[in-house]
């Protein structure tokens, strides 16, 4: 497929501009190769996605990497400075000539990106936008659930193997509000909007306070939750021209919970 064509595509439906004033979406290392036809993604590309195209024999046929986290988060010349190892994997990616392009808030915000990935897994009904933090969504369960009862579903839907529970909240969940990634902090909104519990991830130790103190309900989910974004970002590009070849790379693996 044309490369300008699909990446135009791309921005009609994630527009740059809907990213966070503090993100850094778009191209990342190289340009743009004319025609694209096999295209990796990942939620990260880090040395573990590199070692996998190179055991594969992929380093020469690759046309595109697409990740949901920018390769470069930040001004690059200041990256590319401080950090030797993304340095080194910056100068092999141009060397190659293979082009790292990233979606990353404006994917979380758009139509059919993270966020309504991660309600449709959990099955919810009625889904919309909060209306003080569109990011999110939220929606209903079909059927009411007690919260721990909840929990263990989500897990399952979201395909985690843990999460942390604050039960501090109504003890029946009818209503869920979701925001992948490190959202936390937007739990007040849908508390102040209705929904029963609030999933997200990277909450610190204040907002965990905080929401017992004000009775609510989190679910305190792993920042990998967002490996949604491979098989939902598949979904799109064979929509967009289905003769693409695309590969998803899960290179990221949760942490060991050590229980006492």
């Amino acid at each position: 497929m044309n490369t300008r064509s699909l990446i135009s595509k791309l921005g009609k439906k994630f527009p740059k501009k809907t990213a966070e004033s503090y993100d850094f979406p778009g191209l990342q290392v190289g340009k743009f190769h004319k025609e694209t036809k096999n295209i990796i993604l990942a939620l990260d590309f880090d040395r573990f996605v590199f070692d996998y195209m190179e055991k594969e024999g992929l380093l020469d046929k690759i046309d595109l990497v697409i990740t949901h986290h920018p390769f470069i988060y930040g001004k690059r010349k200041y990256i590319l400075a401080n950090d030797e190892r993304k340095k080194e994997l910056f100068d092999k990616m141009s060397e190659l000539n293979i082009p790292i392009f990233s979606l990353h808030t404006n994917f979380d915000t758009g139509k059919d990106g993270m966020n309504d990935a991660l309600t449709e897994a959990l099955g919810l009904i009625d889904i919309k936008p909060l209306e003080n933090y569109p990011m999110a969504r939220g929606g209903k369960l079909p059927q009411p659930m007690k919260t721990e009862e909840f929990s263990k579903y989500a897990i399952e839907k979201l395909n985690l193997d843990y999460a942390h529970l604050i039960n501090s909240g109504k003890p029946i969940i009818e209503s869920v509000a979701i925001v992948g990634g490190g959202g936390s902090r937007a739990w007040k909104v849908a508390k102040q909007e209705g929904y029963d519990i609030f999933i997200s991830g990277d909450i610190p130790h204040y907002a965990r306070r905080d929401i017992v103190i004000y009775d609510y309900n989190f679910l305190d989910v792993p920042h990998e939750v967002e490996q949604i974004f491979m098989p939902q970002f598949k979904k799109i590009l064979l929509s967009i021209d289905s003769s693409l070849n695309v590969i998803c790379v899960f290179q990221e693996k949760l942490p060991n919970l050590i229980c006492k």
